[in-house]
């Protein structure tokens, strides 16, 4: 199928690694152009150089800092001359739970996750037309709490009804938002979490006996989701929190 991505511009936040690199690379592989965004400039210049430098621009940049959705933009509209979405990629605070916390970490992580996705969100979305498309990277503990991850248990259902009522504001302008609820995808971030139990391999097995699929998701499946729903193929789906998660989540 064509997901019709030719010469599209979309921005990819968190793309060194992980499900926003798997992401970049099916969108370039379709025909669209990325500017991808990270904290580290060696990652960034190397998935310029992996990709393409006439396909990909990079910068250097964090989703906390206020100034990094202008210099999103400014990075599409300078080097490929339009802008038709983004992938926003949320992050993972750190883990424990509710009681060993301390609160400047919720609070660290409500400024950086919360209100950095928020800020790009809404900056990106001025600058979209009908058409445009912005997706944001959450978790299956949208639906449901996954155990030793209460700080991003306690943000990730919040941006989701964020995402649902930007999908209300925007559509009318054409605008879609929607949202992607990762499982257990093999990337750098589950394998330190499954690490952090003292018996990764235990701690794999386990989970993937709970997983219908029986095996954790490749990052190239859930870019294949992204890049759908942000894509004009998926012009009639918004409002959407799909989840990438070979069926771990039990509710509807």
């Amino acid at each position: 199928m064509d997901l019709l991505l030719a010469d599209r511009v979309y921005i990819v936040t968190a793309a060194s690694r992980g499900l926003g690199r798997a992401t970049a690379e099916i969108l370039v592989q379709e025909g669209a152009r990325v500017v991808v965004s990270s904290r580290s400039k060696a990652g960034v210049d190397e998935c310029v150089q992996t990709l393409g430098a006439d396909k990909v621009t990079g910068v250097v940049a964090d989703n906390a800092d206020p100034d990094t959705a202008s210099a999103l933009i400014k990075a599409a509209q300078d080097t490929f001359g339009r802008l038709d979405g983004a992938l926003i990629s949320v992050g993972g605070p750190p883990a424990g739970s509710v009681m060993s916390r301390p609160e400047a970490e919720w609070r660290t992580s409500f400024e950086t996750i919360f209100m950095g996705a928020i800020r790009l969100c809404t900056a990106i979305a001025g600058e979209l037309g009908e058409g445009g498309s912005l997706a944001l990277v959450l978790s299956t503990s949208v639906k449901q709490p996954i155990g030793g991850l209460a700080i991003s248990n306690g943000l990730r259902p919040g941006l989701a009804m964020v995402a649902k009522n930007l999908a209300d504001e925007l559509g009318p302008r054409g605008i879609r938002v929607n949202g992607l609820l990762p499982g257990r995808v093999d990337t750098e971030r589950v394998r330190e979490l499954d690490a952090m139990s003292g018996d990764a391999e235990a701690s794999r097995r386990d989970t993937q006996a709970a997983i219908p699929l029986r095996r954790y998701g490749e990052p190239a499946e859930f870019g294949r989701a992204a890049a759908f729903l942000l894509s004009p193929a998926a012009a009639y789906i918004t409002g959407v929190m799909l989840p990438v998660d070979g069926g771990i989540t039990r509710s509807l």
